[in-house]
């Protein structure tokens, strides 16, 4: 189902015209109203009048989240405070959150992208819908329940944790749409399994899946343990929340709200532009909004954007899942290594769980990386040889992929640490004192 056929199909040209008249006014609208922007295109020689062309937008200096830290926590935003309605903040944790406010055309416009994208994932008003986001200042658990509501959906707000009863909640309620993380809903899966219900107790039928990346294999197994298709959906809190793109039925990339929202691709050291279908990091301008407008906001997230239409019949340009953060990719010596390449690695073998810590120590002046990953299968513990051929085949294979030798460290079910909201899996030590 196409939610907004005028916007969800609209022609490239027509797209880039509008997406033009709206930056020309968002810009103009920040220098008046944000006195951050004011100052830094003064500072910098630039006017709004210079915006003549999408391209121009290179001329405006990037914003990032310490320029909201520096400002919290309402110093960016563009309106009287009367017409603050809701105010979000980030998860962030080490030091303020970033804090985002929301007026009435926000809120709106908020339901608006999200309906767009859950329709698209294939839910419907004949729906229901459980969210197991943690409610409260994190934006992802209202973000989901206005745009299913706006939809149609009925919306069951079960908030994170207490996951038995979830489980009960999704068999009696009849549940088929389930909104969580993707290690949420591998641990739901998992849990339901243990508790003693099979795949046939539920209705589930589609999951709506974001907060955290997930790769292409961790997705197949909460799909083999809840028997539903899982889609992913992006956002975060500074750009407004999730909304921001989606995946169709057919999951060749995620659809990009483009009339709300001008995504670049850029080199994450240099800024320069990248080429279409070149991947670098995601580089967002706000186009619509009014309390937090943000220009060139550097996301960190790494991917790429090919601006084809889709088979699914929609027309805007599409965004590659996120390979990983500029901000979370891990040096070790010399050598960039994303957390996402050493899930899908231990995702191939089958007497792994789907749960893992990496661990990165400073020995001796050289930087170590640990692997600990969860057995599947207890008895395993007990067989010394076969224990040992796996965590070599293990190292071996992570060898081949990251390109450096890394510590495999077995532990037995049921260990590491599950989690409900965002999974913290990388631990640096590095600058931790002896």
């Amino acid at each position: 189902m196409i939610y907004n056929k005028e916007m969800e199909t609209m022609s490239r040209a027509d797209m880039e015209a509008l997406q033009l008249e709206r930056l020309k006014y968002i810009v103009r609208y920040c220098y008046d109203h944000v006195k951050l922007y004011h100052d830094r295109f003064d500072e910098n020689g630039i006017s709004p009048d210079k915006i003549k062309t999408l391209s121009d937008i290179q001329y405006i200096p990037p914003t990032t989240k310490d320029d909201m830290r520096d400002h919290y926590p309402f110093g960016l935003f563009a309106v009287p405070r009367k017409e603050v309605v809701r105010i979000h903040a980030s998860s962030g944790t080490t030091g303020k959150p970033t804090v985002v406010g929301y007026t009435k055309n926000d809120l709106s416009m908020w339901s608006e992208n999200m309906a767009r994208l859950i329709a698209a994932a294939g839910v419907t008003e004949e729906d229901i819908a459980q969210i197991c986001f943690g409610y409260g200042l994190f934006t992802g658990a209202l973000g989901l329940h206005y745009g299913l509501e706006r939809l149609g959906a009925a919306v069951v707000p079960s908030s994170s944790g207490n996951s038995e009863k979830q489980i009960m909640l999704m068999k009696d309620f009849g549940t088929t749409t389930l909104i969580a993380t993707p290690t949420y809903a591998l641990y739901l899966g998992e849990l339901a399994k243990e508790l003693g219900y099979t795949r046939e107790d539920f209705r589930l039928r589609i999951g709506l899946f974001g907060s955290e990346g997930c790769t292409t294999e961790l997705r197949a197994k909460i799909e083999e343990n809840l028997g539903l298709f899982a889609t992913d959906n992006y956002g975060m809190s500074e750009l407004m929340g999730p909304g921001v793109s989606g995946e169709c039925h057919l999951r060749c990339g995620l659809h990009i709200n483009e009339d709300h929202f001008l995504a670049e691709i850029v080199d994450p050291q240099t800024l320069e532009a990248k080429g279409e279908g070149e991947t670098g990091e995601l580089v967002v301008t706000t186009l619509t909004k009014e309390c937090l407008p943000l220009l060139r906001y550097r996301t960190r997230d790494l991917t790429r954007i090919v601006k084809t239409p889709c088979e699914c019949g929609r027309t805007t340009a599409r965004m590659d899942k996120v390979m990983g953060r500029s901000d979370d990719m891990l040096k070790i010596k010399g050598v960039n290594v994303f957390p996402s390449q050493i899930e899908s690695v231990l995702m191939a073998f089958k007497e792994m769980s789907s749960h893992y810590m990496l661990y990165v120590r400073r020995e001796n002046f050289t930087d170590n990386l640990e692997v600990q990953v969860e057995l599947s299968d207890a008895s395993l513990v007990d067989r010394y040889k076969a224990l040992e051929n796996l965590r070599s085949s293990i190292r071996a294979k992570l060898k081949t992929v990251l390109g450096i030798d890394a510590k495999v460290t077995l532990v037995q079910p049921k260990t590491i640490e599950r989690f409900a909201g965002k999974a913290k899996r990388v631990v640096d030590l590095r600058n931790e004192k002896a």
